[in-house]
């Protein structure tokens, strides 16, 4: 039987790329992209069957910041699908992107630029707000609805004849420093980004520890720096053409500058490749292109406390339980 394949973000960027490799690497899996709305699913879709005209390509609409959204595609896809082989929790945002200027010439003059440069540690910095369910609009996107999705899903992924994989695209700019148990939402600070990704990599680890004995391995990837809508809304574009040829030579000294979405998503088909039993859950792999553009996975050890990591799920199970009480028309 075919191999299905579910990936969130998938109508550009890292998860559009993505999803061509995928299809590349082996074209007879069921994939199914999952956009915020239906035109998008729909445009995209025809995207990959133009160039993989045989492939088995689905949709399904999906808002992250919606928590309506996720539980409606939940069960639909627990109507559609048997099982899920894996789950690419890909999408995310990052609104309102600032730049510190006054940070990256201290970072110049302390001799830590190159370091902010490929991490954005210091120098980025976001305004969030509260979505329609109340949360906050970062951390709902990037990891909570994530979280719900796949909380709805367990029946597909887990007891499976095969181990199933869920795949979440994190960053290099996941840091410690810039989360906290009392605020995991982020709700006071300016790091929101950062806090969202470090929560995942928490999540990723917890979740391993609670579901690979019923088959179902979890990993985080960073596609490193990756010219995207994303990145082109933290500069204005004018800026983001003056900056590229120095970007492109900065590569020679900066590995995670993959810059294209195919590149970005190099860590992420590897991990398609790999048997999750042989892999490490405090490794966070590391999309890399070298100066001559040679595209390569690097791991390394994901900065993280198991206990951190486990107070966090509980709060991530409690905040569930709170929220999707409104929700019970919604739920099996």
């Amino acid at each position: 039987m075919e191999r299905v394949v579910l990936v969130t973000g998938a109508s550009g960027g890292v998860g559009l790329a993505l999803c061509r490799r995928l299809l590349e690497e082996d074209g007879r899996i069921h994939l199914c992209i999952a956009c915020r709305n239906a035109q998008k699913s729909e445009a995209t879709r025809d995207l990959l069957l133009a160039t993989h005209p045989t492939a088995q390509v689905s949709t399904v609409e999906v808002d992250l910041g919606s928590l309506v959204s996720v539980l409606r595609a939940a069960r639909e896809l627990r109507c559609r699908f048997q099982r899920l082989d894996f789950v690419y929790l890909n999408a995310g945002i990052m609104p309102n992107p600032h730049v510190n200027i006054k940070a990256l010439w201290h970072g110049l003059l302390t001799g830590k630029l190159l370091h902010m440069l490929t991490t954005a540690e210091g120098i980025m910095t976001q305004t969030d707000r509260l979505n329609g369910d109340g949360l906050q609009e970062v951390f709902a996107t990037n990891l909570f609805g994530h979280f719900i999705l796949i909380r709805q899903l367990e029946s597909l992924l887990c007891g499976n004849e095969k181990p199933s994989r869920l795949i979440w695209t994190s960053s290099s700019n996941a840091r410690e420093s810039a989360f906290s148990l009392s605020d995991y939402q982020h709700a006071k600070g300016q790091e929101s980004y950062s806090s969202s990704k470090y929560a995942t990599d928490l999540t990723s680890v917890v979740l391993n520890s609670k579901f690979n004995k019923q088959g179902l391995y979890s990993s985080v990837v960073c596609p490193g720096l990756v010219m995207s809508n994303m990145t082109y809304g933290i500069l204005p574009v004018f800026l983001w053409k003056l900056l590229m040829p120095i970007m492109w030579l900065i590569r020679f000294f900066a590995k995670t500058y993959t810059l294209t979405p195919y590149n970005g998503a190099e860590a992420h088909v590897w991990l398609f490749k790999q048997k999750p039993e042989y892999l490490d859950a405090l490794v966070k792999y590391h999309s890399c292109t070298s100066g001559l553009g040679k595209s390569y996975v690097e791991p390394r050890k994901i900065d993280v406390d198991q206990e951190t990591a486990e107070k966090l799920y509980q709060k991530l199970l409690e905040l569930e339980k709170q929220t999707l009480e409104r929700y019970s028309d919604l739920l099996d």
